[in-house]
């Protein structure tokens, strides 16, 4: 017999303010929490991601609670006073988890707000990388140094992932204002290269969408949870 097939990934709940993300942003938000993790993003944009991951997890607790409610409803249980406590319980634990749901929503949109206000400004004036741009602001954003080789002299970026980044492209990347060296250490002992603000801003905006406009959604079942007062 066939071992069982071995359990699918957990979902994580999708929050009701992924698209507007995804939109102004142009990245799905798998890529940008593992933009996150690995610290590409600038401040404005870390700082977005991190109050969606409490929005995302405040969520969690509303489909939990919900599902809760549901199961109990469903008719599975004899219906007696410790289920009606059990109900009233689990609705009072919903109310309290749509509440902390809507706050982490509302912290969401005050941080991504400006970054839609900014991209509509900068929108024609985005400077637009080179592939090759990108894949070395990448490639450095996992750490790098630049090498000078004892024998011939020549140097070169390595990075962690093991890709060579060449001198002149370095010298590239560093006029544009876009990674900067440590110069304190020796080049053949190497000089760790990192991004600028400026850098991961320009890494992050590389591949973003060509419109930043929200786009129109229908609303998921169950997720009437903010009026348009509140999102003002």
């Amino acid at each position: 017999m066939p071992p069982p097939p071995a359990p699918a990934p957990a979902r994580r709940a999708v929050s009701p303010l992924d698209h507007r993300l995804e939109a102004v942003t142009g990245h799905d938000i798998d890529t940008l929490w593992a933009y996150r993790d690995r610290e590409v993003l600038d401040e404005q944009h870390a700082q977005v991601v991190d109050r969606h991951r409490e929005l995302a997890k405040a969520q969690t607790s509303v489909t939990f609670y919900l599902r809760l409610l549901n199961r109990l409803s469903s008719g599975e249980f004899d219906v007696d006073s410790a289920l009606i406590t059990r109900l009233d319980r689990t609705v009072d634990q919903l109310e309290e988890a749509a509440a902390a749901r809507d706050a982490a929503a509302r912290k969401v949109l005050a941080a991504l707000e400006p970054i839609e206000a900014a991209a509509v400004a900068s929108a024609r004036d985005a400077r637009q990388l080179s592939t090759d741009d990108q894949a070395a602001l990448l490639a450095i954003a996992g750490g790098a140094k630049l090498y000078e080789h004892l024998l011939t002299g020549r140097m070169s970026v390595t990075t962690a992932s093991g890709t060579r980044i060449p001198h002149a492209a370095l010298q590239q990347l560093e006029d544009a204002g876009l990674v900067v060296r440590d110069t304190g250490d020796p080049v053949h002992v190497g000089q760790p290269v990192a991004l600028t603000d400026a850098g991961r801003a320009a890494l992050f905006a590389a591949r973003r969408a060509p419109t930043v406009q929200a786009p129109k959604v229908p609303a998921r079942p169950g997720a009437s949870w903010l009026t348009p007062a509140q999102r003002r």
